[in-house]
């Protein structure tokens, strides 16, 4: 099969959709002719390039603050092209919504549908946008949600029917997780990764510090416009030598970060779905979350334990010191190779 992802950004680019996105068309790349239609705001990626077997276009846009991802370069490119299975990815970035153009035999939809926007201007924006946007479902051939949290989100806020979404979580490779041992440090370790915006929470974290042992420090992975706040934060409250920022870390470095770390966290305000807890969970990392959106489903309170919103910094410091270090037992994970086992199933039918 001739098949085309669309995204908003790809490898080296970091972010949920993105590590989706290339886990997903570097196995069927395997079997198939896969492309990848992304963005790139900064133009200092190549234009073009093969990565794993998988051919990367990457086009020119207008992003502005990491978001929309605004393309006509891409939008023409689309109109013009012809592929077996079109597969695009999230409902909020416009390149999904123009890879409706593209002819195809079967157009498939991973939304990763948050159910809102993170700021008051993207959420003036999305409400805008909603009229568009129910076309790409009203087009789509199937849909794939990533928990059954997106999965109801989706049909009620788009009156789709039940029979045409299927949930198929993210995954993770358990081969690598295998490989991974924990060390033995001088001091304790909290871990936060993803992108740093307001909404994922990681200031919370930062404010509970000095509620904590001296000892524990807070690992902090990821890019993003929120990155200098969370800084001066760190500044404000004297806990700065306590908190490390990394950015373009992937690969074996990531994965012993978690396998390192105590605890890992995510106080995210919506998620449809967190591939980096199911790392640190595949990690033997206990975890804490926010009771919210999709994350809510991986709470068990034995391996992963949740927190209510609004966040009050004394519970949040008597949940790190109850379940730091605790050791994790079974949980039951996807591997890659069964989420792209599922996906070619769809492609197929």
């Amino acid at each position: 099969m001739r098949i085309l992802q669309v995204c908003p950004g790809y490898f080296p680019t970091i972010g949920g959709v993105e590590q989706h996105v290339r886990n997903i068309s570097e196995r069927l790349a395997r079997e198939h002719q896969v492309t990848v239609f992304a963005t790139d705001p900064s133009g200092k990626l190549p234009k073009e390039e093969e990565i794993n077997g998988v051919l990367v276009r990457r086009f020119r846009s207008f992003s502005p603050n990491n978001a929309y991802h605004i393309s006509l370069q891409m939008g023409r490119e689309l109109r013009r092209s012809e592929f077996d299975i079109v597969h695009g990815h999230s409902y909020h970035a416009l390149p999904l919504f123009f890879s409706r153009h593209t002819k195809r035999k079967k157009f498939i939809v991973t939304p990763h549908y948050l159910g809102r926007a993170a700021t008051r201007i993207r959420r003036f924006l999305f409400e805008l946008y909603e009229p568009f946007g129910k076309k790409i479902f009203q087009e789509a051939d199937k849909v794939i949600a990533v928990s059954n949290y997106e999965r109801d989100l989706l049909i009620k806020d788009f009156k789709i029917h039940g029979n045409k979404v299927t949930v198929i979580p993210n995954g993770v490779d358990l081969k690598e997780f295998q490989k991974l041992e924990k060390k033995e440090k001088e001091h304790k370790t909290i871990l936060c990764a993803g992108r740093l915006e307001k909404y994922k929470g990681v200031q919370h974290v930062i404010q509970v510090l000095p509620l904590l042992e001296k000892g524990i420090r807070l690992e902090v992975v990821g890019e993003g416009a929120y990155r200098q706040k969370l800084i001066r934060l760190a500044q404000k409250l004297g806990v700065e030598s306590r908190v490390h920022f990394y950015h373009g870390l992937y690969g074996r470095e990531l994965l012993d970060r978690y396998a390192n770390a105590d605890l890992f966290m995510l106080l995210s305000e919506y998620e449809a779905f967190s591939i980096a807890v199911v790392e640190a969970l595949a990690a033997k990392t206990p975890c804490i979350v926010a009771n919210t959106s999709g994350l809510k489903q991986c709470v068990d309170n034995v391996n992963c334990f949740g927190i209510d919103y609004p966040i009050e910094g004394t519970k949040l410091a008597e949940l790190i010191n109850k379940v730091m270090g605790k050791k994790v037992g079974e949980v039951r994970l996807w591997d890659w190779e069964e989420v792209v086992a599922e996906v070619i199933k769809i492609y197929e039918a």
